[in-house]
């Protein structure tokens, strides 16, 4: 398996949810709760359409452009797109059955809504010695995650006033499969040992995952397959 590269069965990721916690030790800046180890400088917020990555980058007066980033892709955490912060930044990624990357409001993913491959997604490796740098801490990502009924009927409204293309084609079912994406996503950042917090409502309360666990470094490179609880 490629160095950086995070394996982990189709079947399980399909079902692939995470166990979290709200934060206990936090502090409040411009009205937004954040962890109090959540450094302002480093946050990037991420997250499917219409889950309030904007309104939070807004409240927090952020960079005001979005980014994008392919996780596929060899460095993606030395881009300089990482440099601004805090700011919203999409992910572009890889799935099944197709050969580049994409988001989830690409054509070709909402033509089929394909399973994640997250074999081919890469994470930063370890600290290596003490003038490396630390890749896995440099960044803090702030997953925001509401529920899908919360997104639709967000986006539906949105919709109306077509400011947006991405909800040109809209439906529950593809918010649904939106959030999984970035819940894995979420899962696999968590289990490689980088700093990752979600959001259940919009600028909401902030959580730490707790299951699966953080392993980091070899073993956090390969998922065992099970199937991951659902957070009820």
């Amino acid at each position: 398996m490629r160095e950086g590269a995070v394996a982990i069965t189709r079947s399980t990721l399909s079902k692939a949810l995470v166990k979290s916690v709200e934060v206990d030790d936090v502090t409040e800046s411009r009205g937004i709760l954040l962890a109090r180890e959540e450094e302002f400088h480093k946050i990037i917020v991420t997250g499917p359409p219409g889950s309030g990555k904007s309104t939070l980058v807004k409240s927090l007066r952020g960079w005001p452009q979005e980014g994008y980033l392919d996780l596929a892709e060899r460095g993606w955490w030395r881009s300089r797109i990482l440099a601004y912060r805090p700011r919203e930044v999409h992910f572009g990624l890889p799935f099944d059955g197709m050969n580049g990357s994409c988001t989830v409001v690409d054509p070709s993913w909402l033509g089929c809504l394909p399973t994640l491959d997250s074999a081919r997604i890469r994470l930063p490796p370890e600290k290596t010695g003490f003038l490396a740098p630390n890749w896995r801490q440099r960044f803090v990502f702030d997953f925001q995650l509401p529920p899908a009924s919360v997104i639709f009927a967000a986006r539906r409204a949105r919709a109306r006033k077509r400011t947006h293309v991405a909800d040109r084609l809209l439906s529950l079912e593809i918010i649904e499969r939106q959030l999984e994406v970035y819940r894995s996503v979420a899962a696999l950042f968590h289990r490689g040992g980088l700093r990752v917090y979600m959001r259940f409502t919009f600028g909401g309360h902030p959580r730490r995952i707790v299951y699966p666990e953080c392993t980091g470094g070899d073993e956090g490179r390969s998922i065992a397959a099970r199937i991951w609880p659902q957070l009820r």
